[in-house]
């Protein structure tokens, strides 16, 4: 059965370390503190690996400044995004999972498909552009449509707004929006965002009303829309 396996052409621990950093560049920077919190790793053990990373030539690092992707790192990076978001598609889908269940399902399978399936799954689901979070889907040819997206956190009352997706790392944040069916498409209205403790209260289109504190307003993104 192991002869039918396709290797990564990096280890899954360097795959993992490479789509963090990806991530996190997304917000500014992907600190040593930064990547050590995402991965659940020690911050000596990320000093390490960004030392091999560079190695390898996928990250510039310079100590006390973290690591960048190197334009090798980020085609890596996006080959592996576009297999973790392709899956999260295909459970939710065809397997039965809730949305809750498939950002965790999808990290430990992401590693351990080739290529060629991936494209495979890609062809069965219809291409699809978007994961079911909202996420955009990297390209086979390594290119991602640009994100204009901003958290609900920083909207600003009287705004109108739609829904484009959702942090997927939070099982319990998922179960929660998806109760409320605070999902991408879904449009809104920012009655308040109060600055004292950051709620921020939207309404819906037929006038149903949520408070959301800061931690979930951060979870929501949105763009603007009539």
């Amino acid at each position: 059965m192991a002869d039918h396996i396709v290797k990564e052409p990096y280890s899954s621990s360097v795959g993992d370390y490479i789509k963090a950093i990806w991530d996190l560049e997304g917000v500014g920077s992907a600190s040593t503190k930064d990547v050590a919190t995402r991965l659940l790793v020690s911050p000596a053990s990320v000093s390490d690996m960004f030392v091999r990373l560079q190695e390898m030539g996928l990250v510039e690092y310079e100590r006390y400044q973290g690591a960048s992707l190197t334009e090798r790192g980020r085609v890596e990076a996006l080959r592996i995004v576009r297999r973790h978001r392709l899956i999260e598609t295909f459970l939710l889908e065809h397997l039965g999972y809730d949305w809750q269940e498939v950002h965790d399902e999808a990290e430990r399978l992401e590693h351990a498909i080739s290529d060629g399936f991936t494209e495979r799954l890609a062809a069965l689901l219809g291409h699809p552009d978007h994961d079911p979070h909202g996420d955009p889907i990297p390209s086979a040819e390594g290119t991602l449509e640009v994100d204009d997206s901003f958290a609900l956190s920083q909207a600003i009352s009287g705004q109108r707004l739609r829904i484009s997706k959702v942090r997927d790392e939070d099982a319990a944040v998922l179960d929660y929006l998806g109760d409320r069916n605070l999902l991408p498409g879904r449009r809104l209205r920012v009655r308040e965002v109060r600055e004292l403790d950051g709620v921020v209260i939207v309404e819906d289109e037929d006038e149903e009303v949520f408070v959301l504190g800061e931690p979930l307003a951060r979870s929501i993104f949105v763009e603007n829309g009539p």
